[in-house]
């Protein structure tokens, strides 16, 4: 395969061509694993960033490679679409009928956790891939387990960008870090009031000054002292992932690894 997208590059002139992701396996705990992999044939010789994305409780990797669809944003960026677990959810499927991520520290074994942990190991070793530039994000679900490895693998990260999603982490464990939060105002799962606390509490964390700045279309980023500026998304729909937030989070995803 690796093989396949190197030609590809060379008969392009060395520009990097979004192909469909490859599906690869990682043991965790003795359990086998699955997700999606976008890597560029460059990112075997060249420094390349990274993107994990996250689907929602009771989503699928394939899903979410169709519709957040990242590497077609940013071909030259290695994206992982990881596949959950059947996991009980807090708001639905109590009974756990359905995949998603574990909610806290601890939860599930820190199945998930651990399974971050090796997935970004493997690419390490597979690629050259750039400490400065790991990104996370994801909706709903998928979007708190993106704060939670913000709260517990913060270190690995140079930004995240959740949407449809809350902090269930106490915020004073949370380190200042970019962050890009998308939220609906129709948002009747994930309360829309919910989100806005999360979002005071995050601005207060990394120290944000002022009303905010226009940032893209109904966007506003709030400066920080600390080079950790909160960005928000708020569109006028429900509990749904917006169909231009993902080129906003790739664009936002450039700007913070640019000011690294």
């Amino acid at each position: 395969m690796r093989v396949l997208m190197w030609i590809a590059i060379c008969f392009l002139g060395g520009a990097a061509v979004a192909v469909e992701p490859e599906r690869q396996e990682w043991r965790v705990d003795g359990v086998t694993r699955e997700g999606l992999v976008y890597a560029p044939a460059t990112a075997i010789i060249a420094s390349a960033p990274v993107i994990f994305a996250f689907h929602g409780h009771g989503g699928t990797m394939k899903n979410a490679a169709r519709s957040f669809a990242y590497h077609t944003e940013w071909p030259e960026a290695i994206t992982v679409y990881l596949q959950g677990l059947n996991t009980p959810g807090k708001l639905t499927d109590p009974e756990g009928k359905k995949p998603g991520w574990q909610s806290s520290p601890g939860d599930q074994q820190d199945r998930d956790l651990k399974f971050y942990d090796i997935v970004l190991a493997s690419l390490k070793k597979d690629y050259k891939v750039d400490d400065k530039r790991i990104f996370s994000t994801g909706h709903s679900n998928g979007g708190g387990f993106t704060y939670l490895l913000w709260a517990t693998r913060g270190d690995t990260l140079t930004a995240v960008a959740p949407s449809a999603a809350i902090s269930n982490q106490n915020i004073k464990d949370l380190k200042p870090k970019p962050v890009l939060h998308v939220a609906g105002e129709k948002d009747t799962l994930v309360k829309y009031d919910w989100q806005l606390r999360t979002i005071d509490a995050v601005r207060k964390l990394n120290g944000t000054y002022g009303d905010g700045q226009p940032w893209e279309k109904l966007g506003k980023v709030y400066p920080s002292k600390s080079n950790t500026p909160v960005l928000t998304y708020i569109h006028s729909g429900g509990h749904n992932f917006p169909s231009d937030a993902p080129a906003l989070i790739v664009k936002f995803f450039k700007e913070q690894g640019k000011s690294r």
